[in-house]
């Protein structure tokens, strides 16, 4: 009775799994058929139809075109590279060089210091946007491209504790020995640590970058010219007090997420490397 009993709850127990992974499958898919389906219909087709009906012709490219080029997305595609690049390098220095002190030097205030970006991180961004447009409005950094590279250069708090743990994972010993071969605490930093540290790097790189690709309100709220756009603003130029043209909308959409799929393809071996090495330590 009790053997019997245990199979029907483990059966009832695999259902339910099964059914909530193919729900939350679903919830994430639909969405983007619904995308890519409203991306290739015609105005016409869009308001008679509807969201999961199939376009007439797969073939029907002219949403991209208007996308492309009202949105100037080339302009934004620009913009969000050399944002990027800027900032990713940017990150990755200043979080391991601000990891790399407070766990090789043992000084009064290291664990405040650490105590404190926990605070921070545990702060909403919002709740504080009201001081930081102040500051960046004193300082004349708003409508200014690297105005808003200095905002999101801010220290990133989830990098300096992925690069606190990777160095706890590194040996002392590799300091002691290049410093008494001669080596500087920049040497040591530089020649010997760093190129250890690849695969927190890869970690906070894609962390990183996914944020800043995707990053929409300081955008909308500190770059104000049409020629300082980035790619998740440009999207925008469909919306409006009146409605939305969603059949643009999709088709800017899917231009935006080429390029990361291509990044994604190429360099998926080192992403899922630095993620894995990231989850496990020791």
């Amino acid at each position: 009775m009790n053997t019997n009993t245990s199979k029907v709850q483990m059966g009832l127990f695999t259902f339910f799994k099964y059914f909530m992974l193919i729900i939350a499958a679903l919830i994430a898919i639909i969405p983007v058929v619904v995308c890519v389906l409203t991306a290739f219909k015609t105005e016409e087709e869009y308001q008679s139809t509807s969201a999961l009906s199939l376009p007439k012709s797969f073939l029907y490219f002219e949403n991209f075109k208007v996308a492309f080029t009202q949105a100037n997305m080339l302009r934004g595609f620009i913009n969000t590279a050399f944002v990027l690049v800027v900032v990713l390098t940017a990150s990755v220095l200043v979080s391991s060089m601000i990891a790399y002190v407070l766990n090789r030097f043992k000084f009064v205030g290291n664990a405040m210091i650490r105590n404190l970006f926990m605070f921070a991180a545990l702060l909403p961004g919002i709740a504080m946007q009201v001081t930081i447009y102040e500051i960046m409005n004193n300082l004349h950094l708003i409508n200014h491209l690297y105005g808003y590279m200095i905002c999101l250069m801010g220290t990133d708090i989830i990098s300096i504790y992925i690069f606190l743990q990777f160095f706890e994972n590194l040996p002392t010993s590799l300091d002691e020995s290049a410093i008494i071969d001669g080596c500087t605490y920049f040497g040591v930093f530089f020649k010997i640590l760093l190129p250890l540290l690849k695969p927190a790097i890869m970690t906070n790189l894609v962390l990183k970058g996914v944020g800043v690709y995707n990053e929409y309100y300081a955008s909308n709220l500190y770059l104000q010219s049409k020629e300082l756009k980035t790619i998740s603003t440009a999207l925008y130029t469909f919306t409006g007090p009146y409605g939305s043209q969603y059949n643009y909308i999709c088709a800017g959409v899917l231009i935006t997420i080429i390029p990361i799929l291509l990044i994604f393809i190429v360099f998926q071996k080192q992403v899922y490397g630095g993620l894995a090495s990231g989850a496990v330590k020791g």
